[in-house]
């Protein structure tokens, strides 16, 4: 039965690595669940809850494993995947305590519009789409090639196959000119969509700062994981040297522009980089990266850090375009 794993003898094979993992992958989904019982007034049922659903929906998760040929359910991630919970729920918890979440609420009402909520969880999601290595260092959103791979084998046999457009125009290797406009856009995206949330120019500036800071050291964080440490700045040529530089003076020159016209240049930035990555194959070497995060230690973790890669800029095009087209002043 695939439940049988809870009463098996604990597995011999772990790393720390596995350990850490488990208890940090599941400390967000604690801390997160106890902050909802805090803000709609069940504080005191949010520790005991935060665990028992992480407990639930880890033994849902290993229980499907049983079914994967190349997976195997273990009692020890159940264990710690239920304690990251805990430990993420006690953090929240604390944080209460000390008036942590009165100071980020107060912090977000000086820093951010009122309705930041989605502009804010996607900016947290843009670094942990980065984790995933790309073809272009910031490319995020080149599905085409992949889709354009997977989508025959899926329609065969369907007359819906003959509808797939045919690609006239083989993809083109990347060349530096390309690389330094995708480079260019895939920073200046995020600090644009900081720029449709946040009020005062001084603290764009700090966000775009933020941005450069935390998208550099991601970048090579990736790298490093991925080509070994050595490695870490391999990516960092000429071509993305001139790419950040560009995207500094662009987002200098338009801390100054409303919210709206920002939102606006998000749309135009968004176009122009989809378009010219798209239109980019990917390297045999790239192809060599991503069986290492398939098949290596990264299996845990590489299909959601892969899908945020993917989807990110699509899921900003939608979110921006539902703020162009709501009526409703932002102050």
């Amino acid at each position: 039965m695939p439940w049988t794993f809870i009463t098996s003898p604990l597995s011999p094979y772990w790393t720390g690595f596995d350990v850490g993992i488990n208890i940090l992958g599941y400390m967000p989904f604690g801390f997160l669940l106890v902050l909802i019982a805090l803000r709609t007034g069940h504080a005191r049922y949010g520790l005991v809850f935060a665990p028992l659903a992480a407990g639930i929906l880890s033994l849902a998760m290993e229980s499907l494993q049983s079914y994967l040929p190349l997976r195997v359910s273990s009692n020890l991630d159940l264990g710690l995947n239920i304690l990251g919970a805990g430990l993420g729920a006690l953090l929240a918890w604390a944080m209460k305590k000390i008036g942590g979440l009165e100071h980020w609420s107060r912090f977000r009402a000086r820093w951010f519009v009122t309705e930041a909520r989605g502009g804010l969880v996607l900016l947290a999601m843009w670094p942990l789409a980065l984790l995933f290595p790309a073809t272009v260092p910031f490319g995020l959103g080149q599905v085409f090639e992949r889709f354009e791979g997977v989508l025959p084998d899926a329609l065969a046999g369907t007359p819906f196959l003959d509808w797939l457009p045919t690609q006239t125009i083989k993809l083109q290797p990347l060349v530096p000119d390309v690389e330094l406009i995708c480079v260019a856009l895939g920073v200046l995206i995020p600090c644009l969509l900081g720029f449709c949330i946040i009020r005062s120019i001084t603290r764009r500036a700090l966000f775009l700062i933020l941005v450069f800071v935390l998208g550099i050291s991601v970048t090579a964080l990736s790298s490093a994981l991925s080509y070994g440490p050595e490695h870490a700045w391999a990516w960092f040529s000429l071509p993305t040297k001139a790419g950040l530089v560009v995207a500094l003076g662009l987002g200098i020159s338009m801390l100054w522009v409303p919210q709206r016209p920002s939102a606006a240049l998000v749309l135009l930035a968004l176009g122009i980089y989809l378009g010219l990555l798209n239109q980019v194959s990917a390297s045999p070497y790239f192809a060599q990266t991503l069986a290492t995060w398939e098949q290596g230690r990264f299996i845990r973790f590489h299909g959601l850090a892969q899908w945020l890669g993917w989807l990110w800029p699509y899921a900003v095009l939608v979110y921006v375009l539902m703020q162009i087209s709501s009526r409703k002043p932002k102050n």
